[in-house]
């Protein structure tokens, strides 16, 4: 195959790729008119769905507990090192987050917002205690804490806030936070002071409106649900997902997620019990995903704790790997992620000795097109091969005319006189795709990347060039790569296409970020160098390389 035609084959699978990408992704869903969500359906007896007050109810011997709305809370101030808080005493749900490390722009004084309260953006984290005698069951319950703001001064703090019920139940639901941590305990301490048993089990999920989008059809990223059980270690369920069904899943361990770019927002269960996982949708455009635990009893006179763990954060493999099976992979690499799994590793690996991930990403890109220079060598020799045939083509083409079945068959005698492969210049490159596609997800998704600085004008290797340098010297390799490999294509219009893709894929780099495009632009550089390398060797041993 000609060496232009392997070119238009890598366009075209790029923009290909990016376009089943974006198919992939969620645009938003619009308001939704009906779903089979409204659904009053249980697992089994003391299982649950979601009913009023946006909570899971439990349903006991086909019966509903009905929800009531008591008094309104008042937002309860949390400051640590990596998260600023307000929790909503009614509920005791986590209403707002802001990352302390994490400005929404570069140099920025404004935080990322991973949870906020109301508008288009509503994202908060619910949690409670629901079944025949949950502090839940009947409505949010206003907790007392003994103060309004808290801050971080040692290595941990604990938020308590209290209950206790008419007939005398004590409940301590306590939020625990680490320093340098985004992980947060969250644990109910149940002191039975009454002369019954009392039956409850644990809830927590996420609520997010399904009205913000993220990504664009050439820079696609997803937000939407996330879970995992035991035989699916790792499953997108997107809002459109849970407007068609509502997940019902039972597992031991397991865990429910938001995710985005970047960033992710997890409720993990405890991991030694079976737990319930669910989704639903509320108020037409509100997608709710979550888990609902073990059932307890609690005799007269016990006390018992109820634990879960509630993730805010960055995509931070290593600390979302310790947490639980398969959380790591909400750092989404898509089907090649065990390719890129590995790359990002090699790549962190040399950020820690060179200490600038734009070093970082030129040093691998040698690495890796070192490693596959093998290929290239194929690659350029093949071409080298289809242009030598060029002569004896033109003249078949000539004493043909148009008869196109002798024309095949003088083709394929005439490659297999001269050793030649048709598919000898694709083959490679086929196979140097996936390593292509996966490190395209790395320098996407990983956060490490997110306002990493470089050299002079490029302060934020995830967002694209300032100034289109990057972009006009990839484009300007583009075009050199293909003036290294003459013409030889006869069709006018494969011809134009062909002096066209340099500038057509320049576009492409104008919106990509600038460590995706400092890649492509190091590799450019890097085949040409060997072009020219194998072309010499070749010209040294009498090979045609023109």
């Amino acid at each position: 195959m000609e060496s232009q035609r392997s070119f238009l084959f890598i366009g075209l699978a790029m923009v290909g790729f990016l376009l089943w990408q974006q198919w992939q992704v969620d645009y938003g869903p619009q308001p939704i008119e009906s779903s089979t969500n409204t659904s009053q359906e249980a697992f089994s007896a003391n299982s649950s769905t979601v009913g009023s007050d946006d909570i899971p109810v439990a349903f006991i011997d086909g019966q509903t507990i009905q929800a009531t709305n008591q008094t309104n809370g008042k937002l309860i101030s949390v400051v640590t090192d990596t998260l600023i808080l307000s929790i909503d005493t009614k509920g005791g749900d986590v209403v707002s987050a802001n990352l302390a490390k994490y400005p929404l722009e570069q140099d920025s004084e404004e935080l990322y917002s991973l949870l906020r309260p109301s508008g288009d953006k509503l994202f908060i984290a619910q949690s409670g205690l629901i079944g025949q005698d949950g502090i839940d069951a009947k409505g949010r319950p206003t907790y007392v804490t003994i103060q309004d703001e808290y801050t971080l001064q040692g290595d941990t703090l604990t938020v308590p806030l209290t209950l206790v019920t008419q007939d005398g139940m004590k409940v301590t639901k306590n939020f625990i936070f680490t320093k340098g941590s985004h992980k947060i305990d969250v644990s109910y301490v149940v002191e039975n002071n009454t002369n019954s048993p009392k039956q409850m089990q644990q809830f927590g999920q996420l609520k997010q409106s399904m009205l913000e989008q993220d990504g664009s059809m050439f820079m696609p990223v997803y937000r939407g649900g996330a879970y995992s059980i035991e035989e699916d270690i790792y499953e997108k369920y997107a809002f459109d997902d849970m407007a068609d069904k509502n997940l019902r899943e039972t597992t031991k361990a397991g865990w429910v997620a938001m995710i985005e770019h970047y960033f992710v927002s997890a409720w993990v269960p405890p991991q030694e019990q079976t737990n319930k996982l669910f989704s639903t949708i509320k108020q037409n455009t509100n997608g709710v995903i979550g888990f609902t635990g073990e059932s307890i009893v609690i005799q007269p006179g016990e006390t018992k704790q109820i634990n879960s763990i509630l993730y805010l954060g960055p995509k931070d493999q290593d600390t979302l790997e310790q947490l639980a099976r398969g959380l790591d992979l909400t750092v989404d690499y898509g089907f090649l992620w065990m390719i890129s799994k590995y790359l990002f590793y090699f790549l962190q690996w040399i950020h820690n000795i060179v200490g600038n991930w734009g070093y970082a990403i030129i040093l691998i890109t040698i690495v890796v097109k070192g490693a596959m220079y093998p290929l290239t060598k194929k690659q350029y020799e093949s071409m080298a091969k289809m242009r030598a045939l060029k002569p004896k083509m033109d003249a078949l083409k000539e004493r043909c005319g148009d008869d196109k079945q002798k024309l095949q068959k003088g083709m394929m005698e005439l490659y297999k006189k001269d050793k030649v492969n048709p598919m000898g210049g694709c083959f490679p490159l086929l196979l140097q795709m996936p390593i292509f596609l996966a490190l395209y997800w790395v320098l996407l998704e990983s956060v490490e990347l997110r306002h990493a600085d470089f050299i002079f004008w490029i302060t934020d290797l995830s967002a694209k060039d300032p100034y289109f340098v990057l972009p006009i010297l990839t484009g300007a390799s583009m075009y050199l790569l293909q003036k290294l490999q003459p013409m030889t294509m006869t069709d006018p219009m494969q011809q134009k296409i062909m002096q066209f893709m340099p500038v057509a894929m320049s576009l492409f780099f104008f919106i990509f970020p600038a460590g995706l495009v400092l890649y492509w632009l190091v590799s450019n550089v890097i085949t040409l160098i060997q072009a020219k390398f194998i072309y010499a060797s070749m010209e040294k041993r009498g090979l045609q390389t023109k």
